[in-house]
Parts: C-alpha cells; sequence; structure tokens
C-alpha cells in the first residue's frame, strides 16, 4: 500500500506564488508516476501536471502551461507543486495520486492512491 499525504495549501493573493507538496510513505517503489488533480467547487476533478518517476517526464495541463511546474525527488517519489502567478480560478483543493504502472494519465480513474487534499484559496 501507498500513503500520500499533501501540505502546502493556504491563502495567496492573485500574482502571488504558492508551492504544495506530496509525500509518499508504504510502498513508495511500486509508484511509476505521480500528478496533481484539482477540484473547485461544484465541479469535477481536473488534471493540473503530473510527473513520470521512470524517464521524468513531467506534463501540464494548458490551463497552467507556464504558471505551474511539476517536480519532484525520484528517491522518495515526493512530488512538488510550484504555483507562480496564481489566479482566482485556482481556487480549488488540490490532490496528489500515484499510479502503480504505465504512463501518467490525466483521467483520475486510472490512480490507485490519492491524498487527502490541500486548499488553495487565491484572493483577488
Amino acid at each position: 500500500q501507498v500513503q500520500l499525504v499533501e501540505s502546502g495549501g493556504g491563502l495567496v493573493q492573485t500574482g502571488g506564488s504558492l508551492r504544495v507538496s506530496c509525500v509518499a510513505s508504504g510502498r513508495t517503489g511500486s509508484i511509476y508516476s505521480t500528478a496533481w488533480f484539482r477540484q473547485k467547487s461544484g465541479q469535477e476533478r481536473e488534471f493540473v501536471a503530473a510527473i513520470s518517476w521512470s524517464d521524468g517526464g513531467v506534463f501540464h495541463a494548458a490551463s497552467v502551461r507556464g504558471r505551474f511546474t511539476i517536480s519532484g525527488e525520484n528517491d522518495k517519489r515526493t512530488a512538488y507543486l510550484q504555483m507562480n502567478n496564481v489566479k482566482t480560478e485556482d481556487t480549488a483543493v488540490y490532490y496528489c495520486a500515484a499510479r502503480g504502472g504505465g504512463q501518467p494519465s490525466r483521467r483520475p480513474s486510472e490512480y490507485n492512491y490519492w491524498g487527502q487534499g490541500t486548499q488553495v484559496t487565491v484572493s483577488s
């Protein structure tokens, strides 16, 4: 089993920066990719970014490309999401997710493990 714990969320002003972290524990060697999703109030969970631990490949949703950057520590399978130039529409609960095989996916259903989420609120 794998456990994921997010941290680093909070309140930030428009145009500011924030970094959220996802620490993995348990059978971390079984994790092949980690992703960040977000869920805005009343909406479905949406893909934000993902990282492949096998080749270091990173992927970002068009809505955050150029502003958000996913990175991580391969040996620990710890993932980070650096958020710059945030906008009010980035307000959401941010979740990290991990899957045990295959390349990163944009579909939440393909991830085996989920964290509890961390709230990010952007004020105008």
